[in-house]
């Protein structure tokens, strides 16, 4: 049985096809490839860490920001500045130079994530910038330490019964 011309042109034309996609699908997610490591975990990374797309977290150091346009310099610690850890954290210098400007919660002690490559000159090169201000995320405390029953939710705590003259806590 003999195929059809047609039938081998359209075959052909489905195999290149689906190889072309094929071949661009695994070469780009190489290229799009980063792994995330900690500050710590970075200087033990020897020579992987100059050829990698990395993604490193940390706390921007209080002072340490300077903006040059959308270009920005900062030091990243391991902890947050008020923690007891903090003066025997690990630190980073980080230099972004990304199309936009830093987002508007990177401050001072809040949590960045730097997406770039490190260089040999003991620079992180960010072309990525991500930031979250801690404080917003922190769980709500009551507002007096003998307010709230252990495992209440803050919504049934004595603070809200309190604040009604005669309504009895329970």
């Amino acid at each position: 049985m003999k195929i059809p011309a047609n039938t081998m042109r359209i075959g052909l034309a489905c195999v290149i096809i689906v190889g072309t996609v094929g071949w661009l699908a695994f070469s780009g997610y190489g290229a799009n490839k980063s792994y995330y490591v900690t500050i710590a975990e970075l200087g033990g990374m020897g020579d992987k860490a100059f050829h990698s797309q990395l993604r490193v977290e940390g706390f921007v150091v209080p002072g340490s920001i300077e903006t040059n346009g959308p270009h920005v310099t900062f030091m990243l610690n391991e902890f947050e500045s008020h923690s007891p850890k903090a003066p025997t954290g690990r630190l980073l210098k980080v230099t972004y130079a990304g199309s936009e400007p830093p987002p508007d919660t990177f401050k001072d002690d809040s949590m960045a994530l730097a997406e770039g490559s490190y260089g040999r000159d003991g620079v992180f090169h960010a072309n990525g910038l991500q930031a979250k201000c801690a404080s917003k995320y922190a769980p709500a405390t009551p507002l007096h330490p003998g307010d709230a029953k252990p495992g209440a939710s803050p919504a049934k705590s004595n603070v809200s019964s309190a604040a009604q003259p005669g309504v009895p806590a329970s």
